[in-house]
């Protein structure tokens, strides 16, 4: 589905059941850079801790990070990543895009291993993870699916 891409700073989120990946992109540069891991399970303290990046970057749009398995079919956290990019758009009404997601965590522990970096947490990983999850929507971000909501 081609829409018009967001421009300005924007947010990616790589979801996960115990933790969340965030990172922050300027569609200027191109450029995504990974920026925490949300360690909270419980909705409302994810969502406050949330709400305080969106403040500090003032993001035009949300990106979130939706897996599939490797042939394509639905992977059990996706309805879950869906559930959280539509409430991300109602909390904050702003676009969300949806961005397939398969495989960033490896790639993610794949770039820190190339770069020699010692991964201190599974923290690294995530905020890495959406970092890689942002760049593929800077990279061409007519080919993602943007949230249709009401």
């Amino acid at each position: 589905m081609s829409v018009a891409a967001a421009s300005g700073t924007v947010l990616g989120f790589d979801f996960g059941e115990k933790r969340i990946g965030v990172a922050v992109g300027e569609t200027a540069t191109g450029i995504a850079h990974p920026l925490m891991a949300i360690d909270a399970e419980a909705t409302d303290r994810r969502f406050a801790l949330i709400e305080k990046v969106v403040l500090d970057w003032k993001p035009t749009a949300f990106i979130v990070g939706r897996p599939k398995h490797a042939d394509g079919a639905e992977h059990p956290i996706a309805k879950l990543a869906e559930k959280f990019g539509r409430r991300l758009a109602a909390r904050f009404s702003l676009p969300v895009t949806f961005v397939d997601e398969t495989l960033s965590s490896s790639e993610a522990e794949a770039q820190l291993r190339e770069q020699h970096a010692r991964i201190r947490a599974k923290q690294d990983v995530d905020a890495l993870a959406a970092a890689v999850i942002l760049q593929s929507y800077l990279d061409d971000p007519a080919v993602h699916e943007r949230l249709e909501f009401r």
